[in-house]
């Protein structure tokens, strides 16, 4: 049965990367890249800090930093522990896709669709109440996470695994922070 699914797996991921276009390359590459995305960043923390109080703001700050440090090693444990080789290192598929980019560790699961996810929930789920508009964010870790299978280097479950290990973290880390920091309102 694994085996079926991981075969799916790698047959989706030959099927969608093979549909990218060389004159698109360097979109993606750029989509890929953190430092295209710190605008947003900026844009995130501005925001906290105009709809909240600045303590209220700082706290929901400092629980950004703690689910981004949370994601990042429940990634990295992950990764070493399964040992899922990336497609752009496994011979048996490197062969017959396109690669832009050429990460040398592991690939289960995919930590820039659980980084960008969980980020994303947790600040739709801080300023949903003040801004209704928050939930266009979400072209952001869509495309940041579609990008990863564009240039050769996740495939769809390990994306899949980390938007939905990205959502369960920032709803986790909401209610802690419903639960801890706003009965004290410090």
């Amino acid at each position: 049965m694994l085996e079926r699914i991981l075969e799916w797996d790698r047959q989706t991921f030959i099927y969608l990367n093979g549909l990218g276009v060389e004159k698109y390359d360097a979109f993606w590459s750029a989509v890929t890249s953190i430092s295209t995305w710190i605008p947003l960043f900026l844009l995130f923390l501005i925001l906290i800090y105009l709809q909240h109080p600045k303590k209220e703001a700082l706290a929901m700050s400092l629980m950004v930093l703690l689910l981004l440090g949370v994601i990042l090693t429940t990634m990295e444990l992950t990764k070493e522990f399964v040992g899922r080789l990336r497609p752009n290192n496994d011979v048996e598929v490197n062969t017959l896709i396109r690669i832009l980019k050429s990460p040398a560790n592991y690939s289960f699961f995919s930590g820039h669709a659980a980084t960008s996810f969980g980020i994303t929930t947790l600040m739709v789920l801080f300023l949903g109440k003040k801004l209704w508009w928050v939930w266009i964010f979400y072209i952001w870790p869509l495309l940041f996470a579609t990008s990863r299978i564009y240039v050769g280097v996740h495939y769809p479950l390990d994306i899949l695994a980390g938007v939905l290990i990205g959502c369960l973290y920032a709803y986790l880390f909401y209610r802690l922070y419903r639960m801890i920091i706003l009965p004290g309102k410090w």
